[in-house]
């Protein structure tokens, strides 16, 4: 009965899907994507010997795949990739993904669809990414006797299949071969469900953050803004973060500068941001004179892909979504050795509860609590450099991930 009704959803969710792609460009796209797929992959993929099907949800759950992808193919070259993405939002930035050697949408999650895409694919062993838990793909998969990996993933006991009823859906779980889960409560949860093929194995995205750190690319612009100032960074902000922490650029007496980048870069957010300050600005697209920079108490990064490397040249990082969709990354600051601040909605993540934890990282619920944070570093050398050890240690003493998951993976 469950089941069947899990079928029913599938296809309701499909239907709203193709509902809301009248208005939204990014269901037209998840549609789209989907058209004519199995055709494609006919002409297009080599199925068989030698393929590795990866699936990830979206973007973040990309990065934390990406180290495992690229150890495949540095050990292990003769294999190839198949990447597959549930969100528009993850294929469309990474649908020329070069290790990849073939990239497309994950097929709606039926019995029909997951049997015609196994018929067609055959892969030599599968990897899912963190809740990526698809009832008849892995029915299949099992049936098949493909070995099916899960890594970084969590589990939490508010999640349905540890309810009575997910039972029927628990069984599928049957299907992986092993899951590496990034901390003990996963481990224990999945133990108490008398799951033995579990261990501990961390967070993938600690590696690849590691990595972008150590390419990440110069800013002469930054360098130039920043001088001898310390500065902190407010990264993937909205609007709520912004009226918390523009009050602060506004009010600040200490000698430092600041770095704005919201998580939409657009004439609206924008207009917001300038409208709200009241301190010397400039963007960071901007023909600005090195005087100008000198001379400006605020930075806009006014476009993408720069935040990664606009961190380096922090020493406190606000993040933003803790008010609204929950925390964006809080490991891309600190890998750099830095306190992270965010707002209230974090408990979803690992890494904040940890970080947290350790005092590298803080909670803010109001604009008074993230004054007193503020003011505290600020005023108190010592506090910012525990804070900022910490950080450190915390990404360091858990980096390694990928090599521990790929040296399983191919032991045999």
């Amino acid at each position: 009965m469950m089941r069947l009704l899990y079928n029913a959803g599938i296809q309701v969710y499909q239907f709203l899907i193709w509902v809301v792609s009248f208005r939204n460009p990014k269901a037209k796209k998840w549609l789209s994507g989907r058209k004519n797929l199995f055709e494609r992959l006919q002409t297009e993929l080599v199925p068989g010997k030698g393929l590795l099907w990866f699936h990830v949800s979206s973007l973040g759950e990309f990065e934390q795949a990406r180290p495992v992808i690229e150890g495949v193919k540095k050990h292990f070259p003769g294999y190839r990739i198949l990447l597959t993405f549930f969100s528009p939002s993850g294929y469309e930035l990474r649908k020329d993904y070069p290790l990849a050697d073939y990239v497309c949408y994950l097929p709606l999650d039926t019995p029909r669809n997951a049997k015609k895409f196994l018929d067609i694919v055959k892969p030599d062993k599968v990897f899912f990414v963190k809740y990526e838990f698809w009832f008849n793909f892995l029915t299949e998969l099992k049936k098949r006797e493909i070995p099916t990996y899960l890594f970084s993933a969590l589990f939490r006991p508010s999640q349905f299949f540890f309810k009575p009823w997910g039972k029927w859906f628990r069984k599928a779980f049957s299907a992986y071969t092993h899951i590496f889960v990034q901390n003990k409560s996963s481990w224990d949860i999945l133990h108490k469900f008398k799951f033995e093929n579990v261990s501990i194995n961390g967070d993938t995205r600690l590696d690849r953050v590691a990595q972008i750190a150590m390419a990440a690319a110069d800013l002469p612009k930054l360098e130039k803004f920043c001088g001898t100032k310390q500065v902190i960074v407010a990264g993937s902000t909205w609007p709520e973060d912004e009226a918390l922490f523009l009050n602060y650029v506004n009010v600040c007496v200490h000698p430092i500068k600041f770095v704005v980048a919201p998580h939409e870069v657009n004439e609206k957010s924008l207009e917001r941001i300038t409208t709200a300050l009241k301190r010397s600005y400039v963007l960071y697209s901007s023909d600005s004179k090195p005087e100008e920079l000198n001379h400006a108490d605020v930075l806009i990064v006014d476009g993408y892909g720069y935040l990664v490397s606009v961190y380096r040249y922090a020493k406190i990082a606000y993040i933003g979504g803790g008010f609204t969709t929950g925390i964006h990354s809080i490991l891309e600051p600190a890998v750099y050795g830095m306190p992270v601040v965010f707002g209230p909605d974090y408990h979803k993540f690992h890494e904040a509860l940890e970080m947290l934890r350790l005092g590298a990282a803080h909670s803010i619920a109001n604009y008074e609590e993230l004054f007193l944070l503020f003011e505290s570093y600020l005023t108190d050398p010592d506090k910012l450099a525990i804070e900022s050890h910490s950080a450190s240690q915390y990404v360091e003493s858990n980096r390694g991930a990928t090599e521990q998951i790929v040296r399983y993976f191919f032991k045999e």
